[in-house]
């Protein structure tokens, strides 16, 4: 026993496969099947066994040797996994070896793996390609070929169905089951229409799966259907229509034409025979077997011009007989002479080469040149009497009608441009008119001049050689004199080309113009004067005898000629020189422009000499910089009163140049001395200027505030003093009119344009009114108005006050101790020449713009506050 106990423990058994059926994913892969669509990875099985003792197994998978491993199995695990894609069509199962083993024990089995179909072929049709022939005569639903096509899918996929595609289908048609091809009922087949079709077949399979979707499969071939021949059809003849000639030097037997025709059954066609029917009289014969018509007669016997031959073409049949099928066809002959004749024109009298018309210039378009009766002829005939007519000259002024003539033909030329019938530009109009054969080989021609002679008309304007002249005249230049010659063309001939000229315009009455010359000049009693007005500009008119006319604008200009002399304000100027400070002569030069009004200023004679400088351009006289003060006058006169005269000169700059002189006397005196702090003040910042500026600039601003508190308040007192009390009257006494001084301020702001001394203006304050004219004369201009107790009078003077340092101070004027402190001031003139005024004004205009503008403020305030203080005044009387 104890031995037979050790023999069964030591019994070792073989692992084993489950066998878990065919529907089962795991197992030994008994009657298993995969479909040939599964993608290549997918895990499709587990090998799954054990061990009787239980020790662990491992699973192995191998094939055939030479045959295709499409399957891989995890030795642990047992999965098996496709690592090929499959196709049934090309290996419907798989053979392989199952193993387990527990490392000592082994076990194989063989297992056949099926695989199942999807649908992934399409069908093949067989015995490609397809080609039929079909006689045309074939009756219809006749079966007339009979494709196939294959499917290697099994069930539905791997069944066919065929059906035609695009226009085959309207006159062929197929069974879908077996793939016969049929005429349609209703269709035949014409070999003459079209002798090949082309018919698409589409074999389409059953559907089915493939990869989890539905699909049907298609392909497609080509029938070609060749139709044969049948004979169906007549002949026809080919080149229709014909046509032939017979010239006058024909012979008989000459060729006139050939006719050719071929059967309509071009698959097997017949011999064709070709008989004249009716139209030849005996003068043609054609020949049965080539068409060709020839003359069998002379043409000077044939009677008609035109001839219509009846030509029949009938087929022969295999033993040359004459079958039913044949056509007809006419042969138009025509009788012409030879070319021997070119075109040639024709006037009234006969053959002409030149024609020629007298008319206006400028003709209505569309209108035809009647003047001229022109023929044109060609002899011959037929093609050899077409020809072309053309105008040959200046383009789309003129065009011939008709343009195209056969044999004969009356010329009409018609105005196409009427604005190029120009007699300006040319009295004559000179063209070729050109016949030219057009189908001949010879192409003569012929030609005729046609000369057309124009007539003026009065069709244009005097025009100006320029819109604008420019003229310059000297303003001594005497009554009569030229200023500019204008000229105006007007290129119509006679009495329309003559000019007349005329002159229109303001301040024209100086000046006269030529009615023919065109010659502008003064008038005999006319003087210009550039000093009174140097531009002027008017308009010329060019005018002809029908009054059609042109103008211009001349501008003319008055040149200034040196012809005033300078001019002092008067022979003796008195002055008072503060040492340190200049004193300034003045003198004026009434001429019109530069540099005749330019002056220059220089010191004839002094006494004692060398003691003063003048500035040329300025006047300003100073002392040598070395005469500081009254003691170094003193040591060089011995005159008390340190009054000296000099001797100035004003020349101005024209050609000839004119001079004056003036006796200046100046009194020489020192800045008096001044006490207080302001005084010490001035004299510590003398050398400092931009100190003093900045302390006047600290008074200006004082002053100012301390005025408009004092407006405030009388506004205030004059608003309360306007209302009537019960108990109380206020009665103020206006001052007379002579003990009142009103301010005149002229303002010292100058803009640029003509007269910028009329840009602003303040009036008389008594007056009530202001007026501002912002653009010199044709400004917009405010006024305002009160009534005025009594009539009007001229402004009286400013209170005197320190002028400038640019001034000129009178002997009698002293400097005063507040004259450092700049102030606004007036500008005082004498009763001189009306020239001399307005030149001065101008001056003292461009001295007063240096001025601080606060300090100009300050002065009109002032003035604003005692004119507010007179109106208010005056409203109690």
């Amino acid at each position: 026993m104890t031995n037979l106990d050790d023999q069964q423990g030591q019994t070792d058994y073989a692992p084993y496969f489950y066998d878990n059926g065919p529907s089962s994913t795991d197992g030994n892969m008994a009657l298993f099947s995969i479909s040939e669509d599964t993608p290549v990875g997918t895990q499709l099985y587990i090998l799954n066994g054990t061990d009787p003792e239980g020790d662990a197994v491992w699973f192995g998978l191998t094939f055939e040797k030479g045959t295709r491993e499409y399957l891989r199995v995890d030795p642990k695990s047992g999965n098996i996994t496709l690592i090929q894609e499959l196709d049934r069509e090309k290996q419907g199962e798989i053979l392989a070896f199952v193993s387990i083993t527990d490392g000592r024990n082994k076990v194989v089995e063989t297992v056949r793996v099926f695989v199942t179909d999807a649908n992934d072929e399409q069908p093949e049709f067989q015995n490609l390609p397809y080609a039929v022939d079909v006689p045309e005569d074939t009756a219809s639903g006749s079966s007339i070929y009979r494709v196939q096509a294959v499917d290697k899918d099994m069930g539905s996929g791997g069944s066919v169905n065929y059906y035609l595609l695009g226009t085959s289908a309207t006159r062929f048609t197929i069974d879908g089951h077996s793939g016969v091809l049929r005429i349609k009922p209703g269709q035949t087949l014409d070999y003459e229409t079209t002798a090949t079709h082309f018919v698409i077949v589409v074999a389409k399979d059953g559907g089915g799966q493939y990869k989890g979707k539905h699909q049907v499969l298609t392909s497609t071939a080509t029938i070609t259907i060749n139709v044969l021949d049948a004979q169906d059809t007549p002949p026809a003849f080919i080149g229709t229509p014909y046509f032939g000639y017979v010239y006058e030097v024909s012979l008989p037997g000459s060729e006139i034409s050939t006719v050719f025709a071929k059967d309509g059954d071009e698959g097997n066609p017949n011999l064709i025979h070709y008989s004249i029917t009716n139209g030849s009289e005996g003068v043609f014969t054609i020949n049965s077997t080539s068409g060709c018509i020839s003359l069998t007669a002379y043409p000077v016997t044939l009677r008609n011009e035109l001839y219509e031959i009846h030509v029949k073409a009938t087929e022969l049949g295999p033993s040359e007989e004459l079958l039913d099928y044949y056509t007809m066809t006419v042969v138009t002959v025509r009788v012409v002479d030879l070319n021997n004749h070119p075109p040639t024109f024709y006037g009234e009298n006969g053959p002409q080469s030149q024609f020629e018309v007298t008319m206006y210039e400028h003709p209505p378009e569309g209108e035809i040149l009647r003047g001229l009766k022109i023929t044109v002829n060609d002899s011959d005939q037929g093609a050899n009497a077409k020809f072309k007519l053309r105008l040959v000259g200046p383009g789309r002024v003129l065009r011939v009608v008709p343009q195209t003539v056969l044999n004969e033909a009356q010329v009409t030329i018609i105005v196409e441009d009427s604005t190029a019938i120009d007699y300006e530009k040319g009295k004559t109009l000179t063209y070729k008119l050109l016949a030219m054969e057009i189908d001949t080989l010879e192409r003569f021609s012929a030609t005729a001049d046609i000369v057309i002679h124009l007539l003026d008309t009065n069709d244009n304007t005097p025009r100006f050689t320029s819109e604008y002249y420019v003229a310059r005249i000297p303003e001594n230049s005497p009554g009569g004199s030229d200023v500019v010659s204008v000229t105006a063309n007007d290129p119509d001939s006679g009495l329309w080309g003559e000019v007349k000229y005329s002159i229109y315009g303001s301040r024209t009455d100086l000046f006269l113009i030529h009615p023919s010359s065109g010659i502008i000049y003064t008038q005999a009693w006319a003087t210009l004067d550039a000093e009174v007005k140097s531009k002027y500009n008017f308009y010329v008119k060019a005018e002809d005898t029908e009054g059609k006319y042109s103008l211009a604008e001349v501008f003319v200009t008055v040149l200034d000629i040196n012809d005033h002399v300078p001019e002092f304000d008067d022979s003796l100027v008195e002055r008072t020189m503060v040492i340190g400070a200049p004193v300034r002569v003045e003198a004026i030069d009434a001429d019109a422009g530069s540099p005749n009004n330019i002056i220059e200023y220089s010191i004839m004679q002094a006494e004692p000499n060398n003691i003063f400088d003048i500035n040329a351009e300025t006047g300003e006289i100073n002392l040598k910089s070395y005469i500081k003060s009254m003691e170094i006058v003193q040591n060089i006169t011995k005159q008390k009163d340190c009054r000296w005269s000099l001797v100035v000169q004003a020349r101005d700059r024209g050609s000839p140049s004119f001079s004056t002189t003036a006796v200046v006397n100046i009194d020489i005196t020192e800045a008096t001395q001044v006490n207080g702090p302001m005084a010490a003040f001035l004299l510590q910042s003398r050398d400092n200027p931009m100190k003093a500026l900045g302390m006047v600039a600290g008074v200006i601003s004082i002053l100012v505030g301390v005025t408009v508190l004092i407006s405030t308040a009388t506004f205030l007192r004059n608003t309360k003093s306007n209302r009537i009390m019960p108990a109380r009257r206020i009665v103020i006494r206006r001052r007379p009119p002579r003990d009142r001084k009103p301010w005149t301020f002229n303002v010292p702001f100058r803009g640029s344009g003509n007269d910028s001394s009329n840009k602003f203006i303040v009036g008389d304050p008594e007056a009530g009114s202001v007026n501002i004219n912002i653009n010199n004369k044709s400004g917009p201009r405010w006024s305002r108005s009160k009534p005025k107790p009594t009539p009007p009078r001229a402004p009286c003077l400013p209170p005197p006050s320190c002028p400038p340092p640019s001034s000129n101070p009178r002997p009698s004027e002293r400097p005063r101790p507040w004259a450092a402190v700049p102030t606004v001031s007036g500008g005082l003139t004498s009763t001189g020449s009306r020239r001399s005024s307005q030149s001065r004004e101008i001056n003292i205009g461009s001295d007063t713009s240096r001025i601080p503008v606060s300090s100009a403020l300050v002065s009109e305030l002032k003035m604003r506050l005692e004119q507010k203080i007179i109106e208010s005044n005056s409203s109690y009387y």
